[in-house]
């Protein structure tokens, strides 16, 4: 059997680049929309794509470096928080099923 291409997930492609990186094209393309330079000359100079940089521009816009990291951490924490919701709600869906002679 021959393996196939590697596939990388989601979480994979967006930490390709790094939040100092995304910060400082953000930066930059502030500049270079200030001198007066078009959009698509911008994220082409800056070897993105349109939708790319209103996506970063949304997420990260006005943000300073370690402020985008505190964002990330507090998300990831988000994740780690609504999973153990989500099994402590199961947990006790189970309980009282249980409880109720339903199994």
């Amino acid at each position: 059997m021959v393996p196939g291409p590697k596939r990388r997930s989601k979480s994979c492609r967006r930490n390709a680049t790094a939040l100092k990186q995304i910060i400082a094209k953000l930066r930059k393309a502030d500049v270079l929309l200030g001198e007066g330079k078009k959009l698509p000359e911008i994220t082409k100079a800056l070897g993105i794509h349109e939708v790319t940089y209103y996506r970063w521009r949304c997420e990260y816009g006005g943000l300073s470096v370690s402020q985008a990291r505190r964002l990330k951490e507090l998300e990831r924490e988000n994740t780690c928080l609504r999973r153990a919701i989500s099994d402590l709600t199961l947990d006790k869906l189970i309980l009282q099923e249980a409880a109720r002679g339903n199994f």
